[in-house]
């Protein structure tokens, strides 16, 4: 069985009321709508065979955190800045290679 999109990326944007630690503290929402719009911008986005970008609540690891993950292959990672969100789109999405130094799970 082939996954619907070549890559399906869901982001944590998870706001926790009682002061834990969440993805949403660390501009996680920001980062998501920027992935989305660097994907439009390079073709990469869209329906079957393509990548798409979605929002996602909890994903329980805020620990982490801000987390994603890239399916089908369940790849994990943290981030920063744009500069690691380029990184992913670029080496992962677009080539294929997941970005090690980012990967929450080894």
């Amino acid at each position: 069985m082939t996954s619907y999109y070549q890559h399906h990326v869901f982001f944590c944007l998870n706001q926790r009321e009682n002061g834990e630690a969440c993805c949403a503290d660390h501009n996680a929402k920001a980062l998501q709508e920027y992935a989305k719009k660097r994907c439009k911008e390079l073709g990469i986005a869209g329906g079957e065979g393509r990548v798409r970008i979605n929002k996602a609540g909890c994903l329980n690891r805020c620990e982490l955190g801000p987390v994603l993950v890239v399916y089908p292959e369940a790849v994990w990672y943290t981030f920063v800045d744009e500069q690691d969100i380029d990184e992913i789109i670029d080496s992962h999405l677009v080539n294929g290679k997941p970005v090690e130094r980012l990967m929450v799970d080894r």
